[in-house]
């Protein structure tokens, strides 16, 4: 499918067909602006919002761009630290609370405190990060990680403990919230997958972690309180490094605050002009003005409207709460929270050694899930991920099956007396179903950012972040008592049934996303869910982007260089591979020569059809042509030829 038929397809809520075929085209150009590899303009590069917006170059990108994303990602590191001691704690606690042990009520309770606190917390977080600042917001979460913490340190009976891990629970609220959002904003478009996937890799790395710790120290009195303790230096250690960072241009520009969005830009972005930041700034402030209303409340109110009454945003909002949902209901937490639990039930003596493989095998896959999310696509993974999970359950509810289990007073026991071959499956599911869940569901749900306009995406992440953390409230307040009530087969068959229907909804519902601007995202969602046009269009975004690569490599190259250059490189077709020769020999060419080959190329355009645009630059002309079906288009641009890029592969 072309790009002709792509537009065909997608039509606005009133049945018009949506043109896209000026969506990589701007007349906002800087004034005698030189086009070079260090200021290479991607007007098509839409990073932030839903209209046409000059962004950077990925090459440009500075390593304080890494240095930010790491900091913000301890947010993930926090919050997966929590999902991983509880476990541990749990067990190694006896009688240390209330001086009796803990039964299945207080054990859920315990652990559902802070998914309760997540809650409250992330219906609010996203207001919070446009009121007070996105970096603000994160310390102020520090803080109420550390006063949960200090709480449950302190803690000598089970309430003290619940309202610890409750307090605890509005700090990694938040962070699990606006860490990903922070990432979002300071991300390029076509590396915005991977590094919000770090985020992810350092909730599964704290993960990891903590059992390891646990595994480390469980014979020691009074363990659980040291891995508690534990948890407050990544605080600590966020809280300083963010003291003296910035926040995201986006923000600043929301404050009206330029200059400090333009120093953030010119330390992200070392090679770009001061013509091309001051574009950046431009629009972001004409975006913040986009937001109607006469105090903050009633635009967060008038927000909160556009979200449910605008079709591609109500469309986004469902797919990212359906996401979120799903990573919960198919038993993940469960899984961190009780592996315990579960593994002591098969007959397993040393759990928190098995519960570190079940870990490992999350991050390894997370890492998997880095190196392929914006090349494979986040469709895709889904579609592998979900059907393996279903599997690997359905397995494990079988095995559970075999194996005689006994409920006595708070503890679930093996009947035969110890290990077996069912238990051994049973393993073997657990660490299957965790390498396709990180992989997959694990991480594309914290890509929700993308779903939405820069208009509503605080609260629609807000609303979104919240149902993982409502899931994640009624599986940690009763899983245990769905092991008892409907078995652990039961309890297993049903997650996997979910996952099932997931699938369904994967494949009906959620469109590819991955290399569409936010612009094509909305017109995607407009008018339905558009998958299979999504698919085609994300193909040749792809496409497009490979091919600009090559043409900054290109550009590196003088006039000599070039006959070096090896031109089976742009043999993709026989057309392309034609154009391309002839374009090389133009470039050797004098004017006169180079006037005489424009002028054939724009015939050959006419006849099949194409467009030229002309477009003023300074005190230069830029023009554009569209060779026939090429691959490829030539611009001028004060004397200089410029190859890009059109067709899709």
């Amino acid at each position: 499918m072309d790009e002709a038929s792509i537009m065909d397809s997608l039509s606005d809520n009133k049945g018009n067909v949506v043109d896209l075929s000026n969506i990589h085209k701007t007349d906002k150009y800087p004034k005698e602006q030189t086009v070079t590899q260090a200021n290479y303009i991607h007007a098509n590069d839409d990073e932030d919002d839903s209209s046409v917006m000059i962004t950077f170059d990925t090459y440009s990108m500075s390593n304080f761009v890494l240095f930010l994303t790491f900091v913000a990602s301890i947010s993930g590191f926090m919050f997966g630290y929590d999902t991983g001691y509880i476990s541990t704690a749990l067990i190694s606690m006896k009688k240390d609370l209330s001086n009796k042990e803990l039964t299945y009520g207080d054990k859920e309770l315990i652990t559902s405190a802070t998914s309760l606190g997540a809650l409250i917390t992330a219906l609010f977080a996203g207001t919070a990060a446009d009121l007070y600042g996105r970096k603000n917001t994160i310390m102020f979460s520090n803080l109420l990680f550390l006063a949960g913490a200090i709480l449950q340190v302190c803690s000598h009976t089970i309430w003290q403990m619940i309202i610890g891990r409750f307090v605890m629970g509005f700090g990694v609220g938040i962070g699990s919230l606006i860490s990903p959002l922070f990432i979002s904003e300071i991300a390029p478009k076509n590396v915005r997958g991977r590094l919000t996937v770090i985020n992810s890799l350092w909730l599964t790395g704290g993960q990891l972690i903590a059992y390891a710790i646990g595994a480390g120290i469980q014979h020691v009195n009074n363990s659980w309180r040291i891995m508690v303790g534990l948890s407050m230096v990544p605080a600590v250690i966020q809280f300083s490094m963010f003291f003296k960072l910035p926040d995201t241009p986006r923000y600043y520009c929301m404050k009206n605050d330029t200059e400090s969005a333009r120093k953030v830009l010119k330390k992200s972005y070392v090679n770009a002009t001061d013509e091309i930041i001051d574009l950046k700034i431009k629009n972001l402030i004409e975006l913040n003005n986009s937001i109607h209303g006469k105090t903050v409340w009633h635009k967060i109110f008038n927000t909160v409207k556009e979200l449910h009454s605008v079709p591609s945003n109500f469309r986004a909002l469902v797919i990212a709460c359906a996401l979120q949902g799903i990573q919960q209901f198919t038993g993940w937490n469960a899984l961190m929270y009780f592996s315990g639990t579960i593994f002591e039930s098969v007959g397993i003596k040393n759990s928190a050694a098995v519960s570190i493989i079940i870990a490992g095998t999350n991050f390894i896959f997370t890492s998997v899930a880095f190196i392929v999310i914006d090349k494979v696509g986040r469709r895709l993974i889904l579609l592998i991920g979900l059907p393996c999970m279903a599997l690997f359950l359905t397995i494990c509810a079988i095995a559970f099956h075999y194996i005689d289990l006994k409920f006595e007073g708070n503890d679930i026991i093996a009947g035969n007396g110890g290990f077996s071959a069912p238990g051994i499956i049973v393993i073997i599911s657990m660490i299957g179903f965790a390498a396709s869940y990180a992989v997959g569901i694990g991480t594309v749900p914290w890509q929700q950012s993308e779903l939405f306009p820069q208009n509503v995406r605080g609260v629609g992440t807000s609303f979104s972040t919240a149902t993982n953390w409502a899931g994640s409230l009624v599986i940690s307040s009763c899983f245990l008592t769905m092991l008892k009530s409907i078995s652990p087969p039961g309890t297993f068959a049903l997650f996997a049934a979910l996952s099932v229907v997931s699938l369904v909804f994967v494949y009906f519902c959620y469109p590819e996303l991955s290399n569409l601007e936010l612009e094509e995202v909305q017109l995607v969602l407009t008018d339905g869910f558009k998958i299979k046009q999504s698919q085609e269009l994300a193909k040749q975004r792809k496409s497009e982007h490979i091919k600009q690569k090559k043409l900054l490599q290109m550009m590196e190259f003088n006039n000599t260089q070039l006959d070096q250059i090896d031109t089976g490189l742009l043999e993709e077709s026989s057309e392309s591979a034609s154009i391309s020769k002839k374009l090389i020999e133009k470039k050797k060419n004098n004017n006169s020569q180079l006037t005489t080959a424009d002028d054939e190329y724009r015939s050959q355009q006419q006849a099949l059809g194409n467009n030229t645009n002309n477009i003023s630059v300074g005190n230069g002309e830029r023009s554009e042509e569209h060779v026939g079906s090429s691959e490829y288009r030539v611009s001028t641009y004060q004397g200089e030829t410029i190859l890009s890029d059109t067709e899709d592969d």
